[in-house]
């Protein structure tokens, strides 16, 4: 598989002329790649070593409004600029745009600082605490979303209404119908996997016009690397084909949902540490206190899992998205499903973010529960075994966004990890989020309530 540029490769093919232009990005709150377009001599003359942006970039939502209620910009700071320093090891060349390479970026101060509430900084973080303890932390995430047949264009001058979806039919494991999509899936896999992200494949999912784009395990800051690289491609390849793509969790109430479910494990000495043949299910104790601290401070962190208003309406009985806050043995009605049984690729995958999450923020929150987790050295509950959607005995995860932003705000776990700063303003964000909705007249209200109420 070809693998990330060197910067020296990047001058020579930006010598030749087949490299003119660098996307300088870094990852949003949201999760999206923002930056700058450099003319690539620009790039490799000074580029390479550091650019500007503006501070609101990472206090703002969906809409670039400047929100007020943020300790780290705002109007009377003068919403100044932060340093984006390029991570010349994430240099990749992006086969679907002509003559085009990118590089994502970490935040700093002035100073060389890092952004403490910048997304990559927050799980860089984490990775550092787990390396002090002597572990590295391997991760994937899934890639679930919807492809319609008209363009972004035409459904946003449409109104969003009338949203017809690629097929006609439920395409899970099709072939036939996939086959139809290969317009958009079939560049989508090739393109990532020229660029160096590691594709392994895709499939149609449990829904009508909805995919899955699998990615091989990786180190956690490359897995969200990897994801977020990924999902900007879906979009845009989707559009140089003359279709949407959506990540909505839920954007018919009738239909499923798109998840985003995370695989994880630690390794120690360049072996699996969740592995231990002599227990049950051949997990380890490390790995029954990682699980222990996932659960425990799941409603704390679910926020970083389920960021939105939609994110909620999701969670529903019977729909493969879980509802109680439990582990299970390849159980696909639990939170958190155990794979792998018995062998060396033993994992816990969590199934409650949704296609809307920042990997990095999800992977580092889940990341400082399962550490809280070893360090409290925490008793693993009990099994489920059954349908985890019929079960009344434990917790249900935060039902909206207003529950989840409540358990983000009070969680001391998060405040430990993160601290109060980034605490306190993601807790900003998620308020920020309710107060736009909650101002809002949907379309429901109008229909129920214009002539009968």
């Amino acid at each position: 598989m070809p693998g990330p540029m060197t910067f020296e490769d990047l001058k020579s093919q930006v010598a030749d002329g087949s490299i003119d232009t660098v996307l300088t990005c870094f990852v949003d709150m949201q999760g999206r790649l923002m930056g700058k377009r450099f003319h690539a001599q620009a790039f490799v003359e000074s580029g390479h070593e550091e650019t500007h942006c503006c501070t609101y970039l990472l206090a703002t939502d969906l809409e670039m409004a400047t929100p007020d209620g943020y300790a780290s910009t705002s109007w009377e700071q003068g919403y100044g600029d932060y340093t984006m320093k390029p991570d010349l090891s994430t240099l990749h060349p992006v086969p679907w745009l002509e003559g085009t390479a990118m590089v994502l970026c970490d935040m700093m101060d002035h100073h060389g600082n890092p952004i403490t509430h910048s997304p990559r900084a927050m799980l860089r973080k984490q990775i550092a605490r787990l390396a002090e303890m002597g572990f590295t932390s391997i991760m994937a995430t899934e890639l679930e979303f919807f492809l319609f047949e008209k363009s972004f264009s035409e459904i946003s001058k449409g109104g969003f209404r009338d949203l017809t979806p690629i097929s006609a039919y439920n395409e899970d494991y099709h072939i036939l119908q996939t086959t139809k999509e290969e317009n958009v899936m079939r560049p989508l896999r090739n393109h990532l996997y020229a660029m160096g992200i590691p594709i392994e494949g895709s499939k149609g999912e449990a829904e009508a016009g909805q995919e899955e784009l699998n990615i091989k395990y990786a180190e956690a800051l490359a897995c969200a690397d990897h994801h977020s690289i990924s999902k900007h491609a879906v979009k845009e390849i989707a559009w140089q084909q003359g279709h949407a793509a959506t990540f909505l969790p839920k954007w018919d109430k009738d239909r499923v949902g798109s998840s985003s479910h995370v695989h994880q494990s630690l390794w120690k000495d360049g072996k699996p540490a969740f592995f231990d043949a002599a227990r049950p299910h051949g997990k380890s104790e490390l790995m029954d206190q990682y699980m222990a601290g996932l659960i425990k401070y799941a409603a704390e962190y679910t926020y970083f899992m389920a960021p939105y208003v939609n994110s909620y309406k999701r969670f529903a009985k019977g729909s493969f998205a879980p509802t109680r806050i439990i582990w299970a043995v390849d159980n696909r009605t639990a939170a958190y499903r155990l794979c792998g049984e018995g062998s060396k690729a033993i994992r816990v995958e969590c199934r409650i973010p949704g296609s809307d999450m920042n990997p990095y923020l999800a992977q580092a929150a889940m990341l400082a529960a399962g550490i809280k987790g070893i360090e409290e050295k925490l008793s693993l509950p009990p099994v489920f075994v059954g349908d985890a959607y019929e079960d009344k005995m434990s917790e249900h995860i935060p039902r909206n966004l207003r529950d989840a932003k409540d358990a983000l705000h009070g969680s001391d776990m998060l405040r430990e990890a993160f601290g109060d700063d980034v605490v306190d303003h993601y807790t900003r964000a998620a308020e920020w989020e309710q107060e736009e909705f909650d101002r809002t007249v949907t379309d429901w209200e109008i229909a129920r309530g214009f002539e009968r109420a």
